[in-house]
């Protein structure tokens, strides 16, 4: 195992900046995931610790030796990729042991690193196939084989379940948290979808334009996003951002939207810190819920016009107007109509308030 330390490391092609200055330290064990959308810079990222490209600037260091100008097979570590790479021609054991074989590996040890690798990960069975005659989560596994017998300081996996279908990819998912489990291996996995963030990694870092918007424990980055762009990209459906203003109130910060009839709704009991209340009193602010923390009342709450019912089984998602745009509740199955009024309670602990020009956190 390696402890990954990136210190202000920059990636340039020309005049084109791609990363600008990340900094992230992943502790031994550690599973980090490298979350964002096309063209983020996580993948570029990814091949800088590999060494598969050049770093413009700053410094990668694995378990406390810098890298930079190492070669990738002078640093320790194993690299799954989406496409699989396999041998069409060598059978599942031949792909395993492939590169032990270069390493002049002494053949017992490759057996019973092999051995091990495939009980690990369920394929016993599939040592003698080849390829053509497995499926791709097959594939994936006889992938992870490979990179499992290295016994790397670091593991890294480009997109790896981005080709598979949606319950292989959930299948796929089990395995690697299992994997990571039982080998207490450094883990860097790079991916655009924020399920697989949420369920495998011990840090999570939201990338977007080559810069680390958000570097925290999953649950932190859901229920504390640093900025607007974190709150959107993370969570399914999205974290709602409404445009809101801070009013006076003796518990806690209260926030008022307008309603499409015309009225003022109110929030109250929102955590701010004094400054941020004496800064931001009658002044615009925009104000994050997630859609899990409307609930209905027959109490106090936001009365709504239910515009869209989506059931989808276990839940209910309700599309109603708040504040001039759109809002999504997930609520329990209930008997409701499109048209109806609805009054919703917010969890008010949950509630994150965002500066409307720099869109970042305030609480």
């Amino acid at each position: 195992m390696g402890k990954l330390e990136i210190n202000r490391v920059q990636k340039s092609y020309g005049q084109a900046k791609v990363l600008k200055e990340v900094n992230i330290s992943l502790e031994e064990g550690g599973f980090l995931v490298l979350l964002g959308p096309s063209g983020c810079g996580k993948s570029t990222l990814l091949n800088m610790i590999a060494g598969l490209e050049d770093i413009s600037a700053g410094e990668i260091r694995i378990a406390g030796e810098t890298v930079n100008d190492r070669s990738p097979k002078d640093r320790d570590i194993a690299m799954v990729f989406q496409s699989y790479a396999l041998y069409p021609t060598m059978t599942v054991r031949q792909n395993i042991e492939f590169g032990m074989k270069i390493r002049k590996i002494p053949s017992k040890e490759r057996s019973a690193a092999i051995e091990a690798a495939a009980e690990m990960l369920q394929m016993t069975d599939l040592l003698d196939r080849k390829p053509s005659q497995l499926s791709g989560g097959q594939r994936q596994r006889v992938a992870m084989g490979r990179a499992i017998v290295r016994n790397p300081k670091l593991f890294l996996f480009d997109e790896p379940l981005s080709n598979l279908d949606a319950k292989l990819r959930v299948d796929m998912r089990t395995e690697i948290k299992r994997l990571h489990k039982r080998l207490g291996t450094t883990i860097v996995y790079v991916t655009h979808d924020q399920i697989e963030a949420m369920t495998l990694a011990t840090q999570v870092a939201v990338m977007k334009d080559g810069i680390v918007q958000h570097l925290g424990v999953p649950q932190e980055v859901y229920d504390r996003p640093a900025n607007v762009y974190v709150a959107k990209f993370v969570g399914s459906p999205a974290m709602n951002i409404i445009p809101g203003k801070l009013v006076d109130s003796e518990a806690g910060a209260t926030v008022a939207f307008t309603l499409p009839n015309g009225k003022v709704g109110r929030v109250s009991g929102i955590a701010l810190s004094d400054e941020a209340r004496r800064r931001y009193q009658d002044k615009p602010v925009l104000v994050g819920i997630r859609p899990e923390h409307f609930t209905p009342t027959k109490g106090e709450g936001i009365n709504v016009g239910i515009d869209v019912l989506e059931p989808t089984g276990p839940d209910t998602l309700a599309v109603f107007s708040l504040g001039g745009v759109e809002v999504i509740a997930r609520l329990e199955p209930f008997a409701t109509a499109v048209g109806e009024q609805l009054c919703l309670a917010v969890k008010t602990d949950k509630v994150v308030l965002f500066d409307p020009e720099t869109e970042n956190r305030l609480n």
